[in-house]
Order: C-alpha cells, then structure tokens, then sequence
C-alpha cells in the first residue's frame, strides 16, 4: 500500500463516483477503479459499495478512510518537520559566552535569531574562556564566544571568527578623583585599588593587565577580582576602586561612574566565536548567518566560511 492508494481512497468517498474522483486526482477512470479494486484485494475487505446512485464507503471502508486521513496528515506534517529542521528552524541551539558579549554583541544577533526561529530551543549558559572552550570541543555546547581563540588539544578542530575588539577602559565611581578625567595612566593605575577580571576566569586578559602595570604591580597583586563586568562597574560605583575592563563596558554605564580611557592603549584579547569545523548542524549555520547579516565586520570570514568551498559550506 502507497500514500496514493489512500489518495485515491479519500478522492473516492468524497465525490462519491469514479469518474469525478479520477479527474480530481489526477488520472483516467479505469487505472482508479483498477487500483481501488488491487488495494481492497490487499486489504480482503470490500472498502465501497458500487451503486448506480453512487459509490459510498462500506463499514471497513469508514474504518480504512478515518486511517488513512490521519496518515496522510502525519505524513504531511512529517515531511514539513523534516524541511524545517534543514532551514535550521528548529532544533537546540546550545551557547556559551562569557558576560561581556552580552553587552553588545549577543542583543542583536541572538535577539534577532530567536525572532526569526521561535522554535528553536536555545541551551545558554555563561562561562569563562577556559571552561567555555572545553565545552566546546568536548561537544558540549554548539558555539562558544569568549576572549581569545580557545587554546590547547582539540582546538585544531575548532573556527574562531574574531567578532569584536576593545582596549582597556577604566570605570570609577563619581566621587573618585579620576572622575571627569579623560584618561588615566599606568603610573596612576599602579597606585591604586584595582577591580579586575579574575585571573582565572580570564588569563589572556590578566596577562595584559600584567604587561600594563607590571608582574610585581602592588597595585594587581591585591586587586579584587570581579566574575563580570557588571560586578566590576558596580564595585566601582561602591568606590571600592579603579575597575578596568573592556571598553564595551560603557555600554552598562550608571549615572554614578564615570570612563576613562587607559594610556598607554591596551588591546585586550578579541571577542571570538568558536564552533566546530565538522558541525554540519543547521541550526547552528542559521546563527551563523544572522551573526554574518549583522555584523558587517565579521561578514568576509563567515562568507568564506559558509560558501561551498568553506567547511560549513554544506550547511548554507
């Protein structure tokens, strides 16, 4: 039995005649009437009583028919769930990240990602850089957007795309005397109480503190370390000292602080967006062509990328 015999099979009880059920099917009188006659054989009951007023559905026929309708209709919506998931429409997206994207990054591009999949379950969960990326290549989460591209065995495997990039800021509270400053130096940073990173939640960001302001800087060896960057701009509005961070920051900018840029210029670690070269999930190549729409910047690696010559290119 085939999905047509069902076809053919509702066509008949709903008009009743052979020769209209044909024409609405699509094919002449006598195939249908043959192929009506070879699925009741298959079947071994009689599914239509032929009557010169008509044909009607015999008792194994309204049996046989309240079957077939719920087939067809679950092939059907078999066939459209399968096409919706290779549009990537839905499906899991699981995403690591650590706060800062949350800043500017992840409001648009996972915003309007979620807008446009709505049913696409997404799996997020903040993390630091190094946990972030094991994740990651332990299959744990689909993308991962940290500081810096992950490092260490198993990251051979892995596409980063740089999608930001800041240099250090700093943030005191307004009854600070950097406040209304332009800039702070090193020689100034040093002598003061510092609210940084944690240096294990961000050692590539530690690292430029630490060429900033030295190894043996009094001031970084007794900073208080922050988890985010909301933490560090709210310790500082406490007057609890200098916090430093990326300049994205500004961003969560209370009335109570103020920004100054940080001289000489430090670049901290890039924002990079890491997945698995052999990913072919298409929910995650559908994030990844809402990330190359809205972020002009990062559109040329994702293009290359996500072309037929790229490693995601089967995905597109």
């Amino acid at each position: 039995m085939e999905a047509r015999h069902m076809r053919y099979a509702l066509a008949l009880a709903e008009h009743q005649h052979f020769g209209r059920a044909a024409a609405a099917v699509g094919i002449a009188q006598p195939p249908l009437s043959k192929q009506i006659a070879a699925l009741e054989r298959e079947l071994g009951a009689r599914l239509f009583d032929r009557t010169p007023g008509g044909v009607f559905p015999t008792a194994a026929g309204e049996a046989f028919l309240a079957r077939a309708r719920r087939a067809l209709a679950e092939m059907s919506a078999a066939a459209s769930d399968a096409g919706r998931a290779a549009r990537g429409e839905t499906g899991r997206l699981r995403l690591g990240f650590i706060g800062s994207a949350l800043l500017e990054l992840l409001p648009s591009v996972l915003g309007r990602f979620l807008g446009d999949h709505p049913d696409v379950r997404p799996v997020l969960r903040e993390m630091s850089s190094a946990p972030g990326a094991a994740s990651l290549i332990a299959g744990d989460l689909d993308v991962y957007i940290g500081r810096g591209a992950p490092r260490g065995a198993g990251a051979e495997d892995l596409v980063s795309v740089t999608v930001g990039r800041d240099p250090l800021v700093a943030v005191v509270g307004a009854g600070h005397p950097y406040a209304g400053q332009r800039r702070v130096g090193a020689e100034q940073l040093r002598e003061q109480r510092l609210i940084v990173t944690a240096a294990d939640d961000e050692p590539a960001t530690f690292a430029g503190l630490r060429a900033l302001l030295g190894d043996d800087a009094p001031a970084l060896r007794g900073a208080t370390e922050a988890r985010d960057v909301h933490t560090i701009i709210g310790l500082a509005a406490c007057g609890a000292g200098v916090g430093l961070g990326p300049a994205c920051m500004r961003v969560a900018a209370r009335p109570d602080t103020w920004f100054c840029e940080v001289s000489p210029r430090v670049e901290l670690p890039a924002l990079v967006m890491s997945f698995r070269a052999s990913d072919r999930s298409p929910v995650l190549a559908a994030f990844l062509e809402v990330t190359r729409a809205l972020c002009p910047h990062v559109g040329g690696s994702l293009d290359r990328l996500l072309g037929p010559d790229g490693p995601l290119g089967g995905t597109r």
